[in-house]
């Protein structure tokens, strides 16, 4: 209980420490012309927001923190400094900009009208049937942390396949409950985060279109045009957007690299960054298989479908997670899951007075 309350402290300290900063920001960007001057006004900001994480020790805290903070934020903020971004609005409000530039949110710029057949929808049941699947989601995250206590039983291989699961089913919950918060209190509306990632046909489709959504927008400005449009004056267009693809990989992969270092504080092993160089990869492959052979071949749905899944999954338990499970995530991940059933069964007991409650 104690750790607890002292990583409280330090997350609070965390938090008004990125006020301060995010608030001076807000201040320069109307005393400061976008572009060098800016750039220079918010770069002592950049390290502030990578340091931060580290005075943290949860691990859930370390990847929320490190992934809204010393990722997102500080992309906006660089896109921010050249006016460009969500942060550059002549009109944003003081809140607005502190809430998107500390959560992965994006405003919706074009709402398409609906169709006859969603109108027959109502906002009432699509919120309903939502609720219904984040819920199911959440209840398979409790199985599965409940499957973990035999996973001495299971095969390691099967194991990464739950961690994947885990994971994912997380992350999508963590980032809808903070998209609706924000939507709620600020009345704004937010493009989705995921859009059935499961259901990918390739990887230009994966990682396009339907994973993690807000990673993408913030990377595509940040690296892959820059990128692009220096590249095409040197190599041309059509290399210059393989180049700019690559290049997008890396950055990720460096970033990825920096969550896992919160994570278990010891020297990257550069395997998930090669994950995301292997991806990157074999994305500009399947993009140059797809102009040469200019749609005269193509694989059925239900064949790349299964295919790209596996590709994920396999390159995912090979690059991916063995440094996940050697800094020792996991187990800490369950630890604090234990510190929380533990904590909320206190409170259960000391408001309620029943001592048979049993978790």
């Amino acid at each position: 209980m104690e750790s607890m309350e002292a990583e409280m402290k330090s997350l609070t300290k965390v938090w008004i420490t990125v006020l301060v900063c995010l608030t001076y920001c807000y201040i320069i960007s109307r005393n400061f012309p976008k572009g060098l001057f800016r750039l220079v006004s918010v770069l002592p900001v950049i390290p502030i927001f990578i340091i931060l994480p580290l005075s943290l020790s949860s691990i859930h805290l370390l990847g929320i923190i490190g992934f809204f903070i010393a990722w997102l934020a500080n992309f906006k903020l660089l896109l921010f400094s050249f006016n460009q971004g969500p942060l550059s609005s002549p009109s944003i409000s003081y809140l607005h900009f502190i809430s998107i530039a500390c959560f992965p949110i994006n405003f919706k710029r074009n709402v398409s009208p609906k169709t006859n057949n969603s109108a027959s929808q109502t906002p009432e049941s699509s919120s309903s049937r939502s609720f219904l699947i984040y819920a199911l989601k959440g209840l398979v995250v409790v199985l599965l942390i409940y499957v973990y206590r035999f996973k001495q039983h299971l095969h390691p291989n099967f194991i990464i396949f739950l961690y994947c699961v885990h994971i994912y089913f997380l992350l999508e919950i963590i980032l809808i409950i903070t998209a609706k918060s924000v939507e709620f209190f600020l009345g704004l509306e937010l493009e989705p985060q995921f859009n059935n990632p499961f259901l990918s046909t390739s990887l230009q489709d994966f990682w396009g279109k339907r994973w993690n959504l807000v990673v993408t927008g913030i990377l595509r400005p940040t690296v892959y045009q820059p990128v692009q449009i220096i590249c095409a004056r040197i190599f041309g267009k059509r290399s210059a957007q393989l180049i700019a693809l690559l290049a997008t990989f890396v950055v990720s992969g460096l970033m990825h690299e920096l969550i896992f270092y919160y994570f278990g504080r010891v020297w990257p092993t550069w395997e998930v960054f090669s994950f995301f160089v292997l991806h990157g990869v074999c994305l500009a492959v399947e993009i140059e298989l797809k102009r040469r052979l200019k749609n005269r071949f193509q694989i059925p749905p239900l064949v790349s479908g299964p295919l790209t899944a596996v590709f994920v999954l396999v390159t995912g338990a090979w690059l991916f997670f063995p440094q996940y499970l050697r800094c020792g995530a996991d187990v800490k991940s369950l630890g604090e899951y234990v510190i929380v059933a533990e904590s909320v069964r206190g409170l259960i007991q000391k408001y309620w007075g029943s001592n048979r409650l049993v978790f």
